[in-house]
């Protein structure tokens, strides 16, 4: 076949520009379900890229979470890698986006169980950054005790809050539920205010020093209640 040069620089423009098409990129607002045996759990992901860092958030409207960063965000071609640090079992997902850049699927792990997930991509990325956490007082770092009378059972809960770099941090843990360490996203400190930021559990804590003890009120999802710290014994 002969060409002539019209066409044939035409059939190089066309060629260049469809080799020069990077490959689907992660970022985006993707919605789907994780499919457990017997039922799917709905998710969305967000990813964006600043620079040359990723960042991206998970909601799970069933479990209350919303909005929990995600972790060792990956991307490279059409496979994409992210986790949730600080959940029991490493949750992971490892998935690939598809050629038309509208469908991300692969195998979401946890504990050593793998099952599969789907997700679309629906729009932008919607990501809500936490607040940052601020330095904390003295008279509030430290370790604290308490416990939540839910109708009647009681569930004791122990506090860690110290400085790390000039900045509040802090675990809780659920001594009746396994005593799981977990992490406080965002400790902030507006005098004698505190409030705890804790996405793990979809829950925070707001509460006043006063007379030596933490009075407040813990939220989880629709449900809010009293609860005081006191120091440690």
């Amino acid at each position: 076949m002969t060409y002539r040069i019209p066409d044939l620089l035409t059939l190089l423009v066309a060629l260049a520009a469809s080799l020069a098409q990077p490959p689907p990129a992660p970022a985006g607002h993707w919605e789907g379900a994780i499919q457990l045996p017997g039922q799917e759990l709905k998710i969305a992901i967000d990813l964006a890229k600043t620079s040359d860092t990723w960042e991206g958030t998970i909601a799970i409207p069933a479990q209350g979470l919303k909005g929990f960063p995600l972790s060792s965000i990956s991307a490279s071609g059409d496979s994409v890698t992210f986790a949730l640090k600080g959940i029991p079992g490493d949750p992971t997902f490892k998935g690939t986006i598809s050629k038309d850049s509208k469908m991300l699927t692969g195998d979401f792990t946890q504990g050593g169980g793998t099952v599969p997930f789907a997700l679309t991509r629906t729009g932008d990325p919607k990501i809500e950054p936490l607040p940052k956490s601020t330095p904390i007082t003295k008279d509030i770092e430290g370790s604290w005790e308490g416990a939540l009378d839910i109708e009647g059972k009681v569930l004791r809960l122990a506090l860690k809050l110290s400085n790390q770099s000039g900045t509040g941090t802090g675990t809780m843990i659920s001594i009746d539920q396994g005593a799981a360490e977990i992490p406080i996203a965002a400790v902030i400190q507006t005098g004698a205010q505190l409030k705890l930021l804790l996405p793990v559990i979809a829950g925070n804590y707001e509460g006043e020093l006063k007379d030596g003890q933490l009075t407040g009120k813990w939220t989880q999802g629709p449900r809010t209640l009293p609860l005081v710290f006191t120091r440690a014994k």
